[in-house]
């Protein structure tokens, strides 16, 4: 599989937030976080109810995100739906 480009231009942000921003706010919960290679947003996962990490990229178009769990080093593009088990 060839890399797309926002794989190649993806960023080492690191993370704004020890969890979910937007949950933490409100005082809501999250399954497993999500964050964002260009700026660093920590959203939560589509499993979350509120579903932050997606809402985040429709609002913004920054397409490349990384697992923030615990021994996970995978990423994906929402643009070219592409899965990258290490990145």
């Amino acid at each position: 599989m060839q890399p797309c480009d926002h794989y190649l231009q993806r960023k080492n942000t690191a993370p704004r937030a020890v969890g979910c921003e937007e949950c933490l706010k409100s005082g809501d919960t999250w399954v497993h976080l999500r964050v964002c290679l260009e700026c660093g947003h920590v959203g939560c996962c589509n499993s979350s109810k509120n579903k932050h990490a997606t809402k985040h990229f429709h609002e913004t178009g920054h397409a490349m995100i990384r697992s923030l769990e615990p021994g996970e080093e995978w990423g994906y593009c929402y643009v070219h739906d592409l899965f990258y088990e290490k990145l």
